[in-house]
This record gives C-alpha cells, structure tokens and sequence, in this order.
C-alpha cells in the first residue's frame, strides 16, 4: 500500500469506526480504591496490633516491624486473590522516566505435586531484579546483575486489572546490590526525611513543641494529545519518537482559542470517564479534565496527595493515559511538543509542605505580614531557588523538554521566582526593615446585580513563571509532560531542606547572642531577600528584556538546552547538598549524571535517523514522482500550444536538491562518535545534529506545501489533529 493509500485508508476506518459505548458511571463510593489495599482494608484484615504497628510506620514515619511482614503478606496475598490476582509484582522506578515490574505467581509446587498459593512476609518485603541491565550509570557493571527491590509500606499496594487479568501490584524501591540507589523512589523518600528534619528544627525554634512529621506535597496537572491510532500507525516518528520530526502546519491551529476550555469530543469524554473510572478504582483522587490550548490537547488534574504517592499515582495515571487510549483506538502521546508550531505539554507540579499539626507551612493566611511562620518557610523557597537554580533546570532535562521550555507556552528555562503583588510588597518591607502590613486583596463588584460580589485573590498569576507561589503552593511549570515527577520532588525538598537548615542555623545563632525571636526572624529573611532577592519576578518571563536583565543585570543562569544544564549536576556545591543531607552520594549523583546524558544523546540519534529514513524512503520517493508528474503534463500541455513554464518545476525540485544536501550532512554527523567528553558528545547533539535535522524539515515542510496531496506519504497535521 503506498503512503497515500494508507492516509486514506486511515481516514475511512476513522469514518465508519462504530464508537465505543459509554458505560453507566458506578457510584463514586463503590469504585473510590476499590483496587487498593488501603488502611481501612488492613483494619479488616489485620490483627489489632499488627495493624496499629504498620499504621505507625506509615503515619509517623517509623521504621518498619520486620515481624509483621508475614501476617500482612498472608492478608495481603487473601485480598488479592479474592480480586482475581494470580501474580504479584514488585513495581519499581527505574531512571528511565518508566515503570518496570517483574511479575511472580502465588504458586507454590509441594514435594507431591500438588500446589497451593503461597506469599511470605520474606517476598513481600524483599525481590530481586537484574540490577545491571537497569540503566545505572556505571554503579553495577554488565556481570554484576544483583540488585533488590523492597516494600514501601508508605504506599499502598494495588490490584492492576487487564483484560487478561489481575495483578497484585506492591510498590518498591530498587538499589543495587552494593546498596546505591537504582530508582526514582529512594533519594524522594531520602530527600523528604531530610526536609522533615530541618523543618522541625525550624518549626522548633519557633516555639512549637508538638510536630507531626512534615511531609511535601504533590499535585501534577498532566497535558497530552490524543491522535487517531490509524494515523499514528503511519508515522514512523510519532511510532518510534513520541513527535513529529515532519509536517507543515495546518491553515487553522490554536490562533482562534477554541478549543481550550470549549466542549469535550464524544469520543475523547467516553475515554476520559474510561481513564476516571480506573484511577479512581486505584484511589488516585482525578479532579479536572478539560481541553487544553492546542487542538487534539488535554490536561487531567488530581487533587495534592503526599509527595511520594502522588509520584506513584503519577506514574500510574500515565500508564492508564496510553493503555486506555489503545482501546479507544487512539494513541495517547505524552512528549513535550509532539506538534510544531502550537503548544506542548506540561506537567505543572504544585508542591507544598505542611504537616498534621503545623498545618500547611506555605499557607500565608489573611494576613501574610503578620504570619512569621510562613514567612519564613517562603524565604527558604526564595533561598534555594536562587541558590540551586541551575540545579531545578537540570531537574526538568530532557532532549524532549528542550523543545517546549521558553516557548510562548512554557516558562523559560531561567529560574526565577513569582510571588505575586501581596507577597512581593511583603518582602520589600521586609527589604527595608520594618513590616507594616499587607495589600488588601479587595472584592470583585461585576456590577450585575445578579452575579455575586466575591473576594479576589491577593495576587494574579504567572503563566511565564517557571516556579510561581499561587496562593498557599509553589507551581513548578517547567516540568515535562513526560517526565517523572520524582526528580523535581527530590530537588524541590532537598534545596528546601539546606535553605531551612540554613534558616535554622540562622535564627540559633541570633537567640543564643540575645536577640528576641521577632528580631531573629525579621533580620534572617531581611538576609534572605537582600541576598537572594534577585530571583524573585513577577513581570513577562518571555520578553528579550527580562533574558538580558537577568543574566547580566542579576546573574541568574539561562540554560537553554539539556546539554546545558545536565553538567550542573557535576558541579561540587550540588555534589555537597546532595550528599551532606544523604540524599544522594556522590557516586549516585555521578551515575544520575552518565544516565540522563546517555539518554539525551540516544534520543537525538533515533530522531536523526529517523529523519534521514522518513525522507528519504517517504519523502524524497514522492517529491520525485510529483516531478516526472509535472514535467510529462509541462511537456503535453506545451506540445499542444500551451505554454505554462516551469517555475514551479524549478521551485520543487530546487527544494528536492537541498533537502538531500542537507540529508548528506546530517548523515556525516550521526556517523561521528570520536568524542573526548560526554559533555562535549551532548554539545555536538544539541548544536550540530538538532540544527541539521531542523533544516532538512524546513525542506521537507516547504515539500509538503508543494507537492500534490494524492503524493504525500505521511498523514497531514490537519488529519491528525482534526479528525478524531
């Protein structure tokens, strides 16, 4: 079938597709984590005190009773079978941005032949992965394939439910066999523990003698795109690279603002309710659906959850995002910028910390100026973004996120602050040495007297702010729709963490010399600000003028590409944080490093040949035949006394002829590999090979605008973003 008969192939199977009923929604109470051996289910199952020892270890944050893992094993295993579960899986995070899970059954063979289910506190608690054939960044070599998973008691197990079954899934962290951290899971719940420890010498200091443990919390709104999967099916790159690598823009994109907000397609509100009912089976708390900005874009919000379960929710919800969407017949695609020229996607992660007796530590209440508490926990953020910006860039890196951060979309890959009017008048009292008071935030009079008078918020938002407080969280935008939220949660509390020991050491020091504490906290956020005020802006992140003003004017860094920002994590003062809090040692950052690098360069080299495969094979075979085309009608039409001339001729294949120059290059390019650094391979990808692959597309999109319809060889941005 040639590449056109496929697109019109695709279109039709989309046309006569009988749609996929919609079910009778169940009652929120029956499916609320039907699926999830929550506390409530361990009550039921579990002996008295067996029950209040493993409520201890996930409430209190104390150290799990080994003796207990049998009878919650022998409970759980009940549970699950009685959900239909034959296997159990250790799910763990390795540093792919993925989810990996090795699948056992409950078999147990007995020495007469018969079997009986068996699940022991032992192979609950402990597994056993290839630990070499993970990436790990030099930590385990080839031969040295031992590595462990074990039980994280603070995130509840799960029944994973397919058409071929059901699964027990319990989550785990995963470490090598000499004990480093393999996973996305370990340096969170390190870091969180560290942040725990300085927030209580904080909260300490500040008088309180009851402190529940802090945690960090965690609300991730996902955006994505849905494609037809007939379509997806002939496009290589969108098969093998999550993107487009090809295709000129539609006449109608974004420019009208109607999809956003604007009524949901049957077809993708029937998926949605199918992606609800599962999260909501699996307890994660799905709150907003909605279209998104670009056409075929949408965005599922939760609602906060702990930092460490919502990572795993996070990554659930991704995997019943791309598995529902195949039964639905389309492609869920969950890259940055799958399409040229609208908007990409993001993972904007709202982050807060608070606690069972502090309450949220980053709510200002009513009355901001007045709230020291707040305060300072706000100037800690301040502290450790200006200090660790660079740092919470190279969080956020990825080939993929490079294309979408400084676009008008996302917030530029500077690292600055936005606090908001209220808060901003706040701090520059606090600049000047006196706090007087707060801007009143003032009600909305729509001056209709049927619509209500309300109360507005204290400040606006930033959409151009890569980190904006909005109201009682941090928003940290820069986040990549693909990502796993683990990285930037681990950073956001480990630099949190060194800023409140810093505080701490700050506020000890000026009491033990004689100072009352309202002075001690007024002189250590005067500090803050005037030494870290330069991070904090609330103005249009976009403009050239606030590029220049901040590298040159407040020296923060502009770290545009991945290849940028992935050697930060090489620099001694982040080697220091990590591993003087135990978040991460230096040869797990080392290795974080080697991973995240290597996966850059690889996925610029699959695009790259996919380029060169796709015009070559696709392309230029079509651009040819379109020319023998026109020039045999040229030369019948002139042999009857019409002459047309062959301008157009010229154009096309003048196009033709350096698209394949370009291509000769770009091949040359990926051939090279002789590079004395991984730093200076990274370089090369990000300004030779990406620029080479930009052009030859420059070519081909011109191409496409050019050739007839009937030749092109791939499915248009109008078929794949407009028929659903």
């Amino acid at each position: 079938m040639t590449g056109n008969a496929a697109r019109v192939q695709a279109i039709q199977n989309i046309i006569n597709r009988k749609p996929m009923p919609a079910k009778a929604p169940e009652s929120l109470d029956s499916l609320w984590a039907s699926d999830v051996f929550t506390l409530s289910k361990m009550k039921e199952n579990l002996p008295k005190e067996i029950f209040k020892s493993v409520k201890k270890t996930i409430e209190a944050s104390e150290q799990l009773d080994v003796s207990v893992a049998d009878v919650v094993a022998l409970a759980m295993k009940d549970w699950a079978m009685s959900k239909g579960a034959l296997y159990y899986a250790h799910v763990f995070y390795p540093l792919t941005n993925a989810t990996a899970e090795k699948h056992d059954g409950f078999i147990s063979v007995q020495s007469d032949g018969s079997v009986i289910s068996e699940f022991s506190g032992k192979v609950l608690v402990q597994g056993e992965p290839d630990g070499s054939s993970f990436p790990n960044g030099g930590i385990r070599s080839t031969f040295e394939a031992r590595g462990y998973t074990a039980w994280d008691v603070t995130s509840p197990a799960f029944i994973m439910t397919t058409d071929n079954g059901a699964t027990l899934c319990i989550p785990t962290v995963f470490v090598s066999w000499t004990g480093e951290a393999l996973d996305k899971k370990t340096p969170l719940l390190r870091a969180n523990a560290a942040m725990n420890k300085a927030a209580k010498r904080v909260l300490s200091l500040l008088g309180h003698t009851d402190i529940a443990p802090v945690n960090s919390s965690c609300g991730a709104e996902q955006e994505y795109f849905l494609v037809d999967a007939n379509f997806v099916n002939n496009r290589p790159d969108l098969l093998l690279a999550g993107r487009t690598l090809f295709g000129a823009p539609a006449a109608k994109g974004q420019q009208f603002d109607d999809h956003y907000f604007g009524a949901i397609p049957e077809r993708v509100q029937v998926y949605m309710q199918d992606v609800e009912e599962q999260l909501y089976r699996l307890g994660i708390p799905a709150k907003t659906r909605h279209n998104e900005v670009a056409p075929g874009q949408f965005e599922i919000a939760p609602f906060f959850e702990s930092a460490n379960v919502a990572t795993d929710h996070q990554q659930l919800l991704m995997t019943v995002l791309r598995n529902t969407a195949k039964k639905h017949g389309l492609v869920c695609l969950l890259h940055e910028k799958p399409f040229k020229g609208i908007n990409g996607s993001g993972k904007h992660v709202n982050w807060s910390v608070g606690n069972a007796t502090q309450g949220n530590l980053l709510d200002p209440g009513t009355t901001p100026h007045s709230n020291t508490q707040f305060l300072l926990f706000c100037g800690a953020v301040i502290r450790g973004v200006h200090r660790y910006g660079p740092l919470l860039r190279a969080a956020v890196a990825t080939a993929s996120n490079d294309h979408r951060l400084g676009a008008n979309e996302a917030p530029p890959a500077i690292m600055s602050v936005y606090l908001g009017s209220q808060l901003d008048n706040v701090f520059e009292q606090i600049s000047n040495g006196k706090i007087t008071g707060s801007l009143n935030a003032g009600v909305m009079d729509l001056g209709i007297n049927t619509l209500p008078v309300f109360n507005r918020d204290a400040g606006d938002r930033n959409r151009t702010s890569p980190f904006a407080f909005t109201g009682n969280r941090f928003e940290f935008r820069a986040v990549g729709s693909g990502q796993s939220v683990a990285g930037p949660l681990v950073t956001m509390n480990t630099i949190l963490a060194d800023s409140l020991n810093w505080v701490a050491d700050r506020l000890d020091s000026k009491l033990k010399q004689g100072a009352d504490l309202d002075t001690a906290i007024l002189n250590t956020l005067k500090e803050i600000i005037d030494q870290h005020g330069a991070v904090v802006f609330g103005g249009n992140g976009y403009s050239a003028e606030w590029h220049k003003m901040a590298v040159e004017e407040r020296g923060l860094a502009n770290l545009k590409t991945a290849a940028d920002a992935l050697p930060v994590l090489k620099e001694a003062y982040v080697e220091e944080l990590f591993d003087t809090l135990g978040v991460l040692s230096p040869v797990e950052l080392a290795s974080r490093f080697e991973i995240y690098a290597e996966q850059y360069i690889l996925a610029i080299e699959v695009e790259a040949k996919l380029v060169l495969s796709m015009a070559k094979t696709g392309i230029y075979p079509a651009a040819v035949k379109y020319l023998s085309d026109l020039s045999c009608a040229i030369n019948s039409l002139k042999s009857n006394g019409i002459e047309l001339g062959n301008e157009r001729l010229v154009q096309v294949a003048a196009l033709l002829a350096s698209m394949m120059e370009t291509i000769a290059k770009l091949g040359t390019a990926i051939s090279r590999h002789d590079f004395p650094t991984t730093e200076e391979h990274m370089q090369f990808c990000a300004n030779t090979i990406r620029p080479l692959m930009d052009e030859v597309r420059r070519y081909a999109d011109s191409l496409e605008g050019e050739i007839a319809d009937e030749l092109w060889p791939y499915p248009t941005y109008q078929e794949m973003l407009f028929i659903k």
